[in-house]
């Protein structure tokens, strides 16, 4: 759960540097409620990444590099899903963001926060299995 509290706590530092409007948390926020998207984001988003090092953990993975790699291959993994997010997000629908799947940019800051993300994860793993 560090891991992915520290990511949201970059999130905007990350659309800053990548110039993009878009933002994970509103990603899982925005769909469930319009007034408190940010709790309901945040809350998701923790849920995920406690669910991440759960699995990170069961795999017997260790270290930060290993958890760079895991955060990569799940971003990797879920990258083709942002096809539906194009469609179906309120975001995407009500033109607030531009398409993601083709988006260079927000590729990119996928990668850096992802990165982020597993490094922390990774570091924090216990040390034995």
């Amino acid at each position: 759960m560090t891991a992915a509290a520290t990511w949201a706590a970059a999130e905007p530092a990350a659309r800053r540097l990548f110039r993009t409007s878009y933002s994970d948390v509103r990603l899982l926020g925005a769909p469930l409620s319009r007034r408190h998207w940010r709790a309901a984001g945040i809350a998701l988003h923790l849920a995920s990444g406690a669910a991440a090092g759960v699995l990170f953990h069961r795999l017997g993975l260790r270290g930060w590099k290993a958890g760079i790699a895991a955060a990569q291959l799940e971003n990797a993994a879920l990258w083709p899903g942002m096809a539906v997010v194009d469609r179906l997000h309120p975001d995407r629908r009500s033109g607030a963001w531009p398409p993601l799947l083709m988006n260079p940019r927000i590729f990119g800051q996928e990668v850096a926060v992802h990165a982020l993300f597993g490094a922390v994860l990774g570091a924090l793993a216990p040390r034995e299995p």
